[in-house]
């Protein structure tokens, strides 16, 4: 703390013994508040409506931080901040008579009960005309200096409090979060899906592709890690007979910290028995769009220069023809390392490093065709050799039924028709086992033993889904990094 900081929190100290001096608790246990501020101004407008421009309340009790004040003589007025918007107060010294001297011991950032009617002051603003103040939470600390417009990405991103005092585009995106995540789970259960809770510590970090954390369970002696997904979890109870299964929870990987990667992140994994996926995606493109209208109130929305419309059907584009459209390259036609090597190096593609071919496919993907996929819509039938849990397409040895959501050139989503063939599933697990040997850096997916047992009893056809609920609050509320969106991002030291 530095010591013009010091100086104010003794200064605040003082003042904090002052009102207990006067046998006012600074701290008081609860405050019976009769209106958010919302519903206080909705309660005027109805009372001005009816009585006209002289119109007045019965007396209203409001709780807030007081973040404004301003000293008139004889009468101040403040601005006091709830969860749901803020509103003026004003304090008359001829009606509060000695509690107007409260107002001497009272900061900016201090929690205060008022109660009173509303009216509204010839600058046009509804206002409450206090009659009783009371003291509910005395602040140590002064807010930082120029609050109202705090912009240090550092101290918004550390101390979110802080953010959300100051700035209402993040407490709009806070509840705006909130609402996705309950529009999903009314989506999900009307479609008949149970919502289950899985491990969040595994014993084997499988079901996609990523570097785990560990930690270590002392009574049971054995290393454990942070689930990297829900997948076969979930899975196991698709063989369990539960039909419809999804959960809504986070995931923990070891990767880099960017604009659109937080190490852990949260997800909607959904299974659907006798399902593919093409019933998945027009799962996704239906739920996306409901949650839009029910959050936004419309199926568009202005995202990084672009009117963006979640509107059904999305189109679907096949990854082979998108990247011979954008590389011309085919994969096909370059079944080896050296061979797909050569033909990125040749379109200017860095690849000094090594890679596995499903790394290679994926810097392509990447470099060539993510970034030109803008308005939302499916890049369909990957490699088998990106997609070691998804089932073949009909008639082909190479192509898997998996595809991707993209909006705005990112990803949203990832899916498949599920492999429910538990011989070739051990078979793919092995050879995943074998590229992480050799490609120690990469992130590849790793053998269940416990899962490929559990599908040895016989899972049926079934659709599967990945979606990222931070992913999707980026793009509803028109932020580009995820710290926007997930309120403590994890952060350099």
């Amino acid at each position: 703390m530095s010591q013009p900081e010091n100086e104010l929190v003794k200064v605040r100290l003082e003042k904090l013994e002052r009102l207990r001096a006067r046998g006012i608790d600074p701290y008081p246990r609860n405050y019976e508040r009769t209106h958010s501020t919302k519903e206080a101004a909705s309660l005027f407008e109805a009372a001005e409506t009816k009585d006209g421009k002289e119109a007045r309340t019965e007396h209203v009790s409001l709780a807030g931080r007081m973040v404004a004040f301003r000293g008139m003589g004889r009468a101040s007025f403040a601005d006091i901040l709830d969860g749901y918007g803020r509103i003026q107060v004003m304090f008359r010294r001829n009606t509060l008579n000695e509690s107007y001297e409260l107002l001497d011991d009272l900061d900016i950032g201090d929690w205060i009960g008022v109660r009173g009617p509303l009216f509204r002051t010839r600058t046009e603003e509804i206002t409450l005309e206090a009659q009783e103040i009371v003291v509910l939470c005395k602040s140590l600390r002064p807010l930082p200096e120029k609050f109202h417009g705090l912009t240090d990405v550092e101290i918004r991103h550390r101390q979110r409090y802080l953010d959300l005092i100051a700035n209402p585009e993040s407490r709009r995106v806070a509840i705006m979060r909130s609402n996705i995540v309950s529009a999903m789970r009314r989506f999900m259960d009307d479609r008949g899906f149970i919502e289950v809770e899985t491990p969040m510590l595994v014993p084997v970090a499988a079901g996609g592709m990523a570097h785990p954390f560990s930690t270590h369970h002392n009574q049971l002696n054995r290393d454990l890690y942070l689930r990297i997904a829900t997948e076969l979890y979930l899975k196991r109870l698709i063989v369990g007979g539960i039909e419809k299964v999804y959960e809504i929870g986070r995931i923990f990987r070891n990767e880099g910290v960017d604009q659109t990667h937080n190490p852990e992140f949260t997800m909607m994994e959904s299974y659907e028995s006798f399902a593919d996926y093409e019933g998945v995606m027009r799962m996704v493109e239906e739920m996306v769009h409901t949650v839009a209208l029910k959050v936004l109130g419309s199926a568009t929305v202005e995202y990084d220069g672009h009117r963006l419309d979640f509107t059904p059907p999305w189109p679907r584009l096949s990854l082979r023809d998108e990247i011979k459209k954008h590389s011309g390259i085919d994969f096909l036609d370059h079944e080896s390392i050296e061979s797909l090597k050569s033909a990125m190096a040749e379109i200017d593609i860095d690849v000094g490093q090594q890679m596995s071919w499903p790394g290679l496919m994926d810097k392509l993907i990447s470099s060539k065709v993510e970034h030109t996929l803008i308005q939302p819509c499916f890049l369909i039938d990957y490699p088998l050799q990106m997609s070691p849990l998804a089932k073949k397409k009909p008639g082909s040895s190479h192509i898997v039924e998996r595809f991707e959501g993209f909006v705005a050139g990112t990803e949203l989503c990832n899916a498949f028709t599920e492999l429910n063939d538990p011989v070739d599933q051990r078979s793919r697990f092995e050879e995943q086992e074998s590229l992480r040997t050799q490609f120690a850096d990469e992130d590849l997916d790793r053998l269940d033993e416990d899962f490929l047992v559990a599908i040895e009893h016989g899972m049926p056809p079934t659709g599967g889904l990945g979606i990222g609920v931070d992913r999707l609050t980026m793009l509803l509320s028109g932020h580009k990094t995820i710290r926007e969106v997930v309120l403590f991002p994890q952060l350099r030291s």
